[in-house]
């Protein structure tokens, strides 16, 4: 799933590729991708995008007042088309979703992968009439997210930290990955209570919260969307390496599986040197 340094660098992207320039036709191919009907997404056609956002994980064009916001969910992707292929996308049971066409002959593609479909798009007035953009807490990077703000949203939290981390309307914009590469940072168990964290700790979590997703959105700047996933993948520390060692202490990355997803750590790092159980367990093995 895209995260905030990843969408963060599509908005730099789109910014330097589609203001200033005009929306010709909005081709919806799977109409389960449209999420809002009134106003229609053909009424993005005609419009110059004048400015391109971020909220959270969702992603904001903004053309003469009205707003194309898409969120990317597990499995979606945007790729830039220098050229776009003669002729409307035809149905099917391929990736594609929906293609945006400038008058340049320029545009791009959102494609979904896999049977679980949860890519969403909304043509809207205002972005807060989106339920998951209104819900969602402070952006990690803006300047006024300091640690005391930081530590009033924890005060409380009877959730484990990795939940906390993911949850959007407590902080907007980090999921998985980047959940799993903030606690390898701070050194923290992801099933540790937000809410029993002495300030030594708060202070550990915040600087990895900020020092992780600066460092992603850095190495990220500039890049091209083809090539995003693959730099995601590559500074990624632990999450997704299972078996691998430690970058940090040589020890064996381990994983913990959910229904739908999984979580990765180092048990040195981060439990004492303790394997974690299960999930269904929420406690340490011994």
């Amino acid at each position: 799933m895209p995260e905030l340094p990843e969408v963060e660098a599509l908005k730099d992207f789109l910014a330097d590729h589609l203001v200033g320039r005009e929306v010709v036709r909005v081709l919806p191919v799977a109409i389960s991708v449209l999420k809002t009907y009134d106003p229609p997404v053909t009424a993005f056609e005609g419009r110059e995008v004048t400015a391109v956002r971020r909220h959270g994980k969702f992603l904001d064009i903004e053309a003469d007042g009205l707003h194309f916001v898409t969120h990317l969910a597990r499995a979606g992707w945007l790729h830039w088309k220098d050229t776009l292929p003669d002729g409307p996308p035809r149905p099917g049971k391929g990736p594609l979703a929906l293609r945006v066409a400038l008058e340049t002959g320029e545009g791009f593609d959102l494609t979904e992968a896999g049977t679980q479909k949860r890519l969403a798009v909304y043509v809207v007035r205002d972005p807060a009439e989106i339920p998951g953009v209104a819900r969602l807490g402070p952006d990690p990077l803006a300047a006024d997210f300091d640690e005391a703000r930081f530590a009033r949203l924890l005060a409380g939290e009877r959730r484990q930290l990795k939940g906390a981390l993911r949850d959007q309307s407590l902080i907007a914009g980090v999921g998985n990955a980047y959940s799993d590469e903030i606690l390898h940072a701070a050194r923290m168990s992801p099933f540790k209570l937000a809410a029993s964290l002495t300030p030594e700790e708060t202070t550990r979590l915040y600087e990895a919260l900020r020092s992780t997703l600066t460092e992603a959105v850095e190495r990220s700047h500039g890049l091209a969307a083809g090539r995003l996933k693959a730099e995601k993948k590559s500074g990624l520390r632990v999450h997704g390496r299972t078996g691998e060692p430690c970058p940090v202490c040589g020890d064996t990355i381990r994983e913990v599986s959910f229904s739908d997803s999984s979580l990765q750590y180092c048990p040195t790092c981060q439990t004492g040197g303790k394997p974690l159980a299960d999930r269904r367990l929420s406690r340490l093995l011994k």
